[in-house]
């Protein structure tokens, strides 16, 4: 019932605006072994590669072990510890092989009127962030900042805040160190429909490029959801999703420039099965 984390200003509407609208082909199949372990497999198709996933996740009370390995041989490895100790605190520590330089640690802190996530490379020197919100489940303010102690620089820091009512959420944000602002709306029209419209309008100041996209969601019926999607250089999106058995998802969308009818539409397709 907090103010969340900062990654959470602006999510629903993002979710709405960018989620699920696929280019590719994408399959994922999960299946869990006899003593819990979850294992998924996922292959994407992008143009003429494909890109390949094993992932496997076990939990023992409150501790999650995540090991993924892709098709470039990298193995990325995440300890998840829930609550050690006191209650909203949680830590992560993840690296990736052969990469002796991708080591972190994080720390995550949610409290009725905060939310703190912090990490810290482990290496010699360091790149630390930490964002931070205040607020409640109402009003919340919030910054993200990252420091590389190697050359002491800044090389990220963004503020945000958002308001949120019963059935609207609109948030603020200023990005790319002071460079991108964006705004963005989200209002849930009917809740027995999910129906939904977002928008977004993202101001960059070096370049005085304006960027506007809106968006709406509807379900069908309680395992179908259309989405659509629009911005202001022509390129327009939809997809519907399917739910056609529980956690089993088919999603299947589309791409077209309305500025350049000539080229052809890009179309994606998702298939996720989950026993």
């Amino acid at each position: 019932m907090g103010p969340g984390l900062y990654s959470d200003i602006g999510k629903k509407a993002r979710d709405l605006l960018y989620r699920d609208f696929l280019t590719e082909q994408k399959f994922t199949i999960t299946t869990y072994t006899a003593n819990g372990v979850a294992i998924t497999a996922s292959g994407t198709k992008k143009n003429d590669f494909v890109f390949g996933e094993i992932q496997s996740q076990m939990k023992n009370k409150n501790i999650l072990v995540d090991v993924k390995t892709d098709s470039n041989s990298n193995v990325f490895t995440t300890f998840t510890l829930d609550e050690l100790g006191t209650p909203g605190l949680k830590t992560i520590l993840s690296f990736v092989v052969p990469d002796q330089k991708s080591g972190k640690i994080e720390l995550q802190y949610l409290h009725d009127y905060a939310g703190v996530n912090s990490s810290l490379g482990l290496t010699a020197s360091p790149v630390v962030n930490f964002s931070g919100v205040v607020g409640t489940d109402k009003l919340a303010v919030g910054a993200d900042v990252s420091f590389d102690t190697a050359t002491g620089d800044f090389t990220k820091y963004n503020a945000g805040f958002s308001i949120t009512n019963a059935d609207l959420i609109a948030s603020f944000n200023l990005n790319n160190k002071g460079d991108v602002l964006s705004a963005s709306y989200y209002h849930l029209v009917s809740p027995l429909t999910n129906t939904a419209v977002g928008a977004e309008l993202t101001h960059s100041f070096s370049t005085n490029e304006n960027t506007f996209t809106f968006g709406t969601q509807h379900a069908l019926d309680p395992l179908t959801t259309l989405k659509s999607r629009f911005n202001n250089y022509g390129k327009a999106s939809a997809l519907i999703q399917h739910q056609w058995r529980p956690k089993s998802l088919i999603t299947i969308s589309a791409e077209v420039d309305t500025r350049a009818i000539e080229k052809s539409s890009k179309v994606g397709l998702s298939l996720l099965l989950k026993p």
